[in-house]
Parts: C-alpha cells; sequence; structure tokens
C-alpha cells in the first residue's frame, strides 16, 4: 500500500501562504505531527500510514487554508492555535458543518473546544466572557446546524432592549426596525455562515424568528433553539421568565458578559443570578470565558486584559 498522503491545495501562492515566512508555520507543523511535510507545486503530502495520523494532517492543512480564505494572517500564533485545538478535541467534535453554510466554523481556543461540546451535550447552556470570545457566534452556528439539518424546527433569537434607555414604541418604524439594531450582531453572524439569501428566506418563512425579550411572556417554545444574547442586561425577573419559556425538543443557549451590565444601579443582573442559583442543576451547563479566548483582532484581547487587570488592582 502506498505510504504517502497528499493533499492537493488549490493553487501555489496559498500553499506558500499555508507554510509561512521561510517555512515557519511547515515546521511547527511538522514538530506537531512529528514526520516530515513534503511541499511539491501546490501539494502537501506526508509519507506514514496511518489514518489518524492522515486525519490530523487534513484537519491542520484544511483549518488553516479556510482561515486564510477569511481574511486571517498566516502568524505562527494562529497556526499554534490550531494545534492547540486539534490535540484537544476529537475531530467530529472540532468543527460545526452548517447544512448549506459557506463555511465550516471552528473553536479557536481549549474553552471554545469545550463550549462547542457542552451545546451539543446539553439542552440549557451558559456561556459568560468577554467581547471577542466566540461565546454568540459559536451558539449560533451550532443552533443553525440543528435547524439547517431539520433536528429543530426554529431558531428565535433574543435580546433584552436596555440600551435605548426608553421603551420600543416610542422608536420609529415597524416592530421588526426596532429591534433591528439591537440584534444585528446575531444577524450578522448568521450571514457569515448561511449565504445571504438562505438567510433571507429562512427569515421570511419563520425558521429564524426575531423578537425582543419582553415578547417572550406567555409563550411555550417547543421543538426550538432560543438564544438569548447580551443576558447580562436581564434583570432577575426576565431572566426566570425567559427559562421557563423552554417547551418540549427545545435547547436554549444563553450568552452575555458579566463586566458589561448596562442595567440601572443596584439591579442585580438575571445572568449573574441564574448562574449562581442554577450550578447545582447538573442538566445545565456553564461556561466561563477569559481573554485567553477572545479571537477578534489581537488588539481586542490586550485591551481585555488590560480592564481585567485594572478591575484586580482596585
Amino acid at each position: 500500500m502506498d505510504s504517502t498522503y497528499t493533499i492537493v491545495v488549490p493553487d501555489g501562492e496559498l500553499v506558500s501562504r499555508i507554510c509561512g515566512a521561510n517555512d515557519s508555520n511547515l515546521k511547527l507543523i511538522e514538530e506537531h505531527l512529528g514526520i516530515p511535510v513534503f511541499i511539491r507545486g501546490n501539494e502537501l503530502s506526508i509519507e506514514k500510514d496511518d489514518t489518524v495520523l492522515r486525519q490530523q494532517f487534513k484537519f491542520i492543512i484544511d483549518r488553516i487554508a479556510d482561515e486564510l480564505s477569511d481574511g486571517c494572517d498566516a502568524s505562527a500564533d494562529m497556526v499554534a492555535s490550531i494545534l492547540q485545538t486539534e490535540t484537544h478535541t476529537s475531530f467530529e467534535e472540532s468543527s460545526i458543518t452548517v447544512p448549506g453554510g459557506i463555511r465550516k466554523v471552528y473553536p479557536k481556543s481549549h474553552r471554545q473546544a469545550d463550549y462547542v461540546r457542552a451545546l451539543r451535550k446539553y439542552d440549557m447552556v451558559f456561556c459568560s466572557g468577554p467581547a471577542g470570545s466566540g461565546k454568540t457566534f459559536l451558539a449560533v452556528a451550532e443552533a443553525l446546524r440543528l435547524v439547517m439539518s431539520h433536528k429543530k424546527s426554529t431558531l428565535i433569537l433574543t435580546r433584552p432592549v436596555v440600551e435605548a434607555g426608553e421603551s420600543l414604541g416610542y422608536l420609529p418604524g415597524d416592530l421588526e426596525q426596532k429591534i433591528n439594531p439591537y440584534l444585528r450582531p446575531l444577524y450578522d453572524s448568521i450571514s457569515f455562515i448561511l449565504p445571504r439569501e438562505v438567510m433571507k428566506r429562512l427569515t421570511e418563512s419563520g425558521v429564524i424568528e426575531t423578537a425582543p425579550l419582553a415578547y417572550m411572556r406567555g409563550r411555550t417554545l417547543n421543538d426550538s433553539v432560543i438564544i438569548l444574547d447580551e443576558a447580562q442586561n436581564t434583570t432577575c425577573e426576565q431572566m426566570k421568565m425567559f427559562l421557563t419559556r423552554m417547551g418540549e425538543n427545545s435547547k436554549v443557549f444563553i450568552t452575555g458578559d458579566a463586566t458589561q451590565i448596562d442595567l440601572p444601579k443596584r439591579t442585580r443582573s438575571g445572568l449573574v443570578h441564574a448562574m449562581q442559583i442554577l450550578s447545582g442543576i447538573p442538566d445545565i451547563a456553564r461556561i466561563q470565558m477569559t481573554c485567553e479566548d477572545v479571537v477578534r483582532n489581537p488588539l481586542v484581547k490586550k485591551i481585555v486584559q488590560a480592564y481585567e487587570n485594572d478591575e484586580k488592582n482596585e
């Protein structure tokens, strides 16, 4: 049996970017795999008759190529992050594939990988963490996977509306126009994963539904994935109301950042309260992200770290 396993990359320029300056990325990959990687034209290959090793090699190269196609730089930090993620989880658990989607979605840190596993295992998942840590994006990706694979019939997106400092009735336009600015980040996550025409069709048909948190009262949400974003801005009463909307065959993902609470002073955050009092229920998962999980511009991670350090010193 031929021991050579080859991956054909679309073009030589992409191969060069994958390998990095002076093959610096390639050396990291070789060190991780424990065997040399050979380059010939637009082909990358290893000489090893080992199914697991071949899967590792394909995962790593495909992942780097996907990151590059999304506009990321082929830095050593990016490659190292991919190698760490690949080591931490099995291949099936390392990515989210949405049927009809534009791209695969990958966890980019150990905690993000744990988060994806929790989203799949538990029917209710709380995730708190700083901006850019992937908490909302990964929840949206997993929710879309469930809906697009027909495991759930509806995706419901909701947020508390507190930033405006006024009720929705005073804002211009119909309900959709009123709440659109608050739900824009969720729409952005969906459009990054699904073609815009598919997103529009799902929204118009009601498969994807958006509503302010206040409109959840009195409903029972069956066979759905429900995402509550910016949950730190719920009151304790609102959070209890939301959590008890959960119906048969539904999953609920709650995301927020406990360091960015916009509620009036002396008003307790429903996210912080719920994560405390529900901690003893084994069927509910709680994930806490940190600045180490921030995957936006590297400068964002430094900013988050600076604020965390300042809070510790106060």
